[in-house]
């Protein structure tokens, strides 16, 4: 495990983190399915298919391509799904699914960087609605997700206005280390997966975490540190590496541009409990 133990207060710098496969062990928004097809929001085929597309992703993750049939298909289907329905499906399920898979690898570098200074940065393609109280149960400081867009009458349209995927992750990268200062050759960033490769090139301090083939190839090429996250942990059930102070409320990286569809988010919603069964 890399240990960080540099305490600088400027210029600022941060680490950035993949979230999927890189801070906790499973997909963020697909690991939500059976909770939204308890709830009505997705009926047993979607709920199936999600359960599939979950089993793939932990196989070998996602290519590009995939990524974006994913996207494109969920993305149309998901217009008229109720945004709040969603949020609170997440609020309800999210301790009892997202904190046993999160690394405990993951969260004591988390801790590691804290305690250096650095902010946290979580930069998911997943959706705003499953990433940013995900970040906030990690401590992180700020997020960087999918949005989509939203009517008038609180729910999704199917349009993506903010993809956060390959180069658009290292774009947000950029522009949050213009708009909070922090100096990118001092930044560090995890990740899983090839297509992270753009954010990873972003700074000075890359890493590859459960790399796949490509990732791995690339890494060993490039001489990037490759760690190792295998201990999924319950958040209170771990001893912290050091005491951390509690960190402020999670801040939502509007300076980052607003909103997009998530190529996992839209597995889950629907706008009518009808179609459940």
């Amino acid at each position: 495990m890399l240990r960080v133990v540099e305490n600088q207060s400027w210029p600022r710098t941060a680490a950035f983190f993949d979230l999927d496969k890189t801070v906790i062990a499973k997909s963020s928004t697909l690991t939500f399915g059976k909770s939204f097809y308890q709830g009505g929001l997705i009926n047993r085929r979607a709920a199936l298919r999600t359960a599939y597309a979950q089993f793939v992703f932990l196989l070998g993750g996602a290519d590009h391509d995939q990524m974006e049939r994913m996207r494109e298909y969920l993305s149309a289907m998901c217009r008229g799904w109720n945004v709040q329905q969603v949020r609170e499906i997440v609020a309800e399920t999210l301790h009892d699914l997202i904190d046993p898979i999160i690394y405990d690898e993951a969260a004591s570098l988390i801790e590691e960087h804290h305690t250096a200074g650095r902010d946290v940065v979580i930069v998911s393609t997943s959706g705003a609605e499953v990433v940013e109280p995900i970040g906030e149960l990690l401590g992180a400081d700020r997020v960087v997700a999918t949005r989509m867009i939203v009517g008038d009458d609180g729910c999704y349209t199917g349009e993506v206005e903010y993809y956060a995927y390959g180069p658009t992750k290292a774009e947000a990268v950029k522009e949050l280390a213009a708009s909070e200062g922090y100096d990118l050759e001092r930044c560090y960033a995890y990740s899983d997966s090839a297509t992270d490769l753009p954010m990873l090139q972003s700074v000075g301090n890359p890493h590859a975490v459960n790399p796949d083939r490509t990732l791995r190839r690339e890494a060993l090429a490039r001489g990037w540190p490759i760690l190792d996250f295998h201990r999924p942990v319950r958040l209170k059930q771990r001893i912290p590496t050091f005491s951390v102070p509690p960190r402020p409320a999670l801040v939502a990286a509007a300076a980052i541009g607003a909103a997009a569809a998530t190529a996992g988010l839209v597995w889950y919603a629907s706008r009518r409990r009808t179609t459940a069964m």
